[in-house]
């Protein structure tokens, strides 16, 4: 006896087995990636006559990130009420970050949003380039000390403990090194557990507080002083300033409105507090190169460069010339590093793990050499 379907209906997404599961915390946000792609690709079709509306429906349909789509079709749906499009991305500060807001603003006024897009995008496509070669530089390193920590722990608990057992049985004392050992492992089985659990409570506090001022104000002027890294760090955010505050101007976004976003997205609580003190002397009357040659955190050359800028009146075209040298900067750091901790670690690796493999077999080899 067979059964026939008297009603079929669409299944909505998030229903049955189509229900996504979402834990807090670990859901995939709007990456500089995904915001370059969608800012590209809203500036080739606002400059070859589409709607905006148009555009807006076009980009929820074919982002491929989940959320930006489910942003994007809120966007939309503002737009359609008669929301400026810098109000609707305004509703989103977490997503789109304010740079990105101000420039939509600063072309909606001027009348020309397909730059404005044009510029977000190859900003942001920059600056993820800017960080994807730092990622892959600093990705190896990273792998070869995760490993030296997990192979120390490994010996420590498991391995330690058989010899430990084989030694007592030989009777005897135990050389020095043997016996440092045998004291770490001990150690080591009481102090784990703990350790383990502080560096998970310190993991969860960290993701909580890292981007609250008095957290950064205490580990970014760090991240600058920092020995071999510090110059890195500084290179860096220069290179952010300069792109950002360059793109801003080209975008007709007012000098001290731009000095202000430029400064919260430099990611650095240092450079933050000296835009701000910048741009209040330029509040008084006073140019740009000035107030920023009185601040450390910026080399000699960037505020002669724009001291040169402005008596150019090419302050944009000079601050991409900085951001560009600062990039290279930035790569060139970079791959030295790389080339000058890769043997480094390998040879920590090598001097630690083979250390305590000879500090085992010392007695055994001490045994051996009474027998003969």
């Amino acid at each position: 006896m067979g059964v026939s379907p008297i009603d079929i209906s669409e299944a909505k997404a998030g229903t049955g087995l189509q229900t996504e599961i979402k834990i807090p915390g670990f859901e995939k946000g709007v990456g500089l990636k995904d915001l370059a792609i969608m800012a590209r690709q809203a500036s080739t079709m606002l400059s070859s006559g589409l709607s905006l509306l148009r555009a807006l429906t076009i980009l929820a349909d074919q982002t491929e990130n989940k959320k930006l789509q489910d942003i994007l079709g809120k966007v939309r749906d503002d737009v359609e009420r008669g929301v400026s499009l810098s109000d609707a991305v305004a509703k989103y500060p977490v997503d789109f970050p304010p740079i990105m807001i101000n420039m939509i603003r600063a072309g909606e006024a001027g009348g020309f949003l397909d730059q404005a897009m044009d510029s977000i995008a190859t900003n942001f496509e920059k600056e993820h380039k800017l960080r994807s070669t730092i990622k892959s530089a600093m990705t190896y390193p990273v792998v070869v000390l995760v490993m030296s920590l997990v192979a120390v722990v490994v010996m420590l608990v498991f391995i330690v403990p058989i010899f430990q057992k084989m030694f007592s049985g030989l009777g005897g004392q135990l050389p020095l090194p043997t016996l440092m050992l045998v004291y770490m492992s001990h150690a080591m089985t009481y102090v784990g557990p703990v350790l383990l659990v502080a560096v998970v409570a310190f993991s969860f506090w960290w993701r909580a507080n890292k981007n609250t001022d008095r957290v950064r104000a205490f580990v970014d002027p760090v991240k600058l002083r920092l020995p071999v890294f510090g110059q890195l760090n500084r290179k860096i955010v220069i290179a952010r300033f300069a792109r950002n505050f360059s793109n801003m101007i080209g975008a007709g976004v007012p000098i001290l409105q731009a000095l202000q976003i430029v400064g919260e997205v430099s990611n650095n609580f240092v450079v933050q507090r000296a835009l701000e003190r910048v741009a209040e002397s330029v509040r008084k009357g006073e140019s740009i190169a000035g107030p920023l040659a009185q601040e450390k955190v910026f080399p000699e050359m960037v505020s002669q460069m724009v001291a040169v800028g402005e008596d150019a009146g090419s302050l944009e075209v000079m601050l991409e010339k900085i951001a560009v040298f600062y990039d290279n900067e930035v790569e060139s750091t970079t791959e030295a590093l790389t080339s000058l901790i890769e043997p480094l670690l390998i040879a920590f690796l090598g001097v630690v793990v083979g250390g305590m493999i000879v500090a085992l077999y010392l007695p055994i080899f001490k045994i051996t050499s009474l027998i003969h």
